[in-house]
Formats: C-alpha cells, sequence, structure tokens
C-alpha cells in the first residue's frame, strides 16, 4: 500500500535552528512525493496545472493588457489595418486568457484537488486501494479513458511502471503525462 508504514524511510531527524531554540522537522521528500500519485498513476508534480505556470503567465499577461488599455489598441488595429484583422477576437482571447488564469490545482489528487467527481478516485477509495495500480482490471478499465483527450495513454504506462518497479522505482524514474 503507498501508505503502509514498511515503505516510508525513517523519520528524518529533528534539529534545533534560530537564537531561540525552535525545533524544525526536515521535510521527508519521499512521502511528500509518494502523496502526490494520483490513484490514475498520473504525478501531480508534473502537471502544468498544479505546477500553475500556465495560469500564472496568463494572469500576468492580463494584467500588463488591462494596464496598457490593449482592448482599446485591439480595436483601434482590427479598424485602422487589415493585417490585424483578427484582432476583432480580442474579448475571446482575453476570456481564454481568463480560464487559463483558472487552471490552478493548488492541491494534488489526494487532497482533494483536480476533478471533483473524479470516477478513479471514487473507485479506489471505494475498494480501499492506493491507486489502479493495485486494481487487477487496471489495463482494461474503461475509467481511464476519460483521461485519454488531455493525457493520451499516459495514466496506463505510469500504471504498468509503479505495478513493475514500484512506487519508488516510479519516483525516480521517467514517468509519463
Amino acid at each position: 500500500m503507498l501508505y503502509g508504514k514498511k515503505d516510508w524511510p525513517a523519520e528524518p531527524e529533528v534539529r534545533l535552528i534560530g537564537k531561540f531554540n525552535e525545533t524544525y522537522k526536515e521535510p521527508n521528500v519521499m512521502s511528500e512525493n509518494k502523496h502526490h500519485i494520483a490513484y490514475c498513476g498520473l504525478y501531480c508534480r508534473d502537471c502544468i496545472i498544479f505546477k500553475a505556470e500556465i495560469a500564472d503567465l496568463a494572469k500576468d499577461l492580463k494584467k500588463k493588457l488591462v494596464r496598457c488599455n490593449f482592448n482599446r489598441i485591439a480595436q483601434g488595429f482590427f479598424t485602422l489595418f487589415d493585417e490585424f484583422r483578427e484582432f476583432k477576437n480580442y474579448k475571446q482571447c482575453y476570456e481564454v486568457l481568463e480560464a487559463m488564469d483558472r487552471l490552478r490545482c493548488k492541491d494534488g489528487c489526494r487532497d482533494g484537488g483536480g476533478t471533483p467527481s473524479c470516477k478513479i478516485r471514487s473507485c479506489c477509495k471505494n475498494l480501499g486501494i492506493d491507486g489502479c495500480w493495485e486494481c487487477q482490471e487496471f489495463e482494461s478499465c474503461n475509467k481511464l479513458e476519460y483521461l485519454r483527450p488531455v493525457n493520451e495513454d499516459a495514466p496506463l504506462r505510469n500504471l504498468r511502471i509503479i505495478k513493475s518497479k514500484g512506487i519508488e522505482g516510479f519516483i525516480k524514474g521517467t514517468r509519463h503525462w
């Protein structure tokens, strides 16, 4: 099991730091990494939405566009120049940027992030397993199909790696997204 005591490395030492001798506990990187393996075999820390890179860029671009009143510029360029006729769609472009700004997942799958109605997460929880790799039917399970448009066969490939190399082998090795 993913959270079985035998799989976890030993607790890191507690050190005294600072002039007031506060205690500091070294983070357990391997257990934190294990925690970010989604039930479907995807690794949350590899996800562009979890990292919020696109969201941050979209947010910055939106700020810049508002600051320089680009709405007015786009309208003017569309009206004046044939080579900028695409600017007639500026409003939709800005709406797409707003959607990209919302592409944030603060919590990984195991903490309720991702799609709230995920059938894979529900299934694993109902079966009492840590992930699809513990299920005998994952190779033929149709619940993974809804991930295919975005992730193609990456979840299935990751599940096979976890099944054959274990959690640590998966974390340290090549993962698919």
